[in-house]
């Protein structure tokens, strides 16, 4: 019996792509750079390599916020400070907020049901900005962004920080729901949760294996009324 789930935010609840692009579109076209199909396709590749090595702990956040504007910008050509790039993106990100089909709705229901946290690994600023704006505050019993708590998904050290803020919480009726294998899915394995991962079909997890797959939060509730 599942009593705790722990769910994602961006792209599990949220549709960061969405959000990402508005943002970024506006950012560069403030530094003078034409925000095409395929500077916003690289850029957001750049974006996810570098987030992935600060899950292998290769490098810090702050050189992660900096550093894929710096390697974007080497590779166009262009002369502009990737500090002050970051942090205006990071204020066009925190406003307004975009919802998967069917997320706060499933969000609302599961909320009646179960006890929530949040667990993100996103920038505590954005995260904030987008929580009050989306006004899903209340469906959770805790928020916890990583960069908050001093560890970063999938390190059992972020896992181990939270759990030990829910009340009452046992491993073994807990659940984390998430877009990511290599944080929400690796992560709940190593912490020794239930998984499920939110994705389609067509994708191949390759050596992660999650417990449970769905498209979309809205079938998660059909999958713990199944267990």
């Amino acid at each position: 019996m599942i009593e705790f789930l722990l769910l994602d935010l961006d792209d599990t609840i949220l549709d960061f792509k969405k959000a990402e692009k508005i943002a970024l579109e506006k950012t560069l076209r403030h530094f003078g750079i034409e925000p095409t199909d395929q500077v916003c396709r690289r850029y957001s590749q750049i974006n996810k390599d570098h987030w992935r090595m600060l899950e292998r702990k290769e490098l810090t956040r702050p050189q992660v916020l900096r550093g894929r504007f710096q390697v974007l910008f080497q590779e166009l050509g262009v002369q502009a400070d990737p500090q002050v790039c970051s942090d205006l993106y990071t204020e066009d990100l925190a406003v307004g907020h975009y919802f998967l089909p069917g997320a706060r709705e499933a969000v609302e229901r599961l909320s009646q049901k179960y006890r929530l946290s949040l667990v993100s690994n996103g920038n505590a600023k954005v995260q904030a900005g987008r929580l009050d704006s989306a006004g899903i505050r209340p469906f959770f019993e805790k928020i916890f962004i990583s960069q908050e708590l001093g560890a970063d998904k999938p390190d059992p050290v972020f896992f181990e920080r939270a759990f030990a803020q829910i009340p009452g919480f046992r491993k073994d009726r807990a659940m984390i729901a998430g877009d990511s294998l290599t944080s929400d899915i690796l992560g709940g394995k190593n912490a020794g949760i239930a998984t499920c991962w939110v994705a389609p079909q067509d994708i191949d997890p390759g050596d992660i294996r999650p417990d449970h797959r769905i498209e979309r939060l809205s079938q998660l509730e059909g999958v713990l009324e199944g267990l």
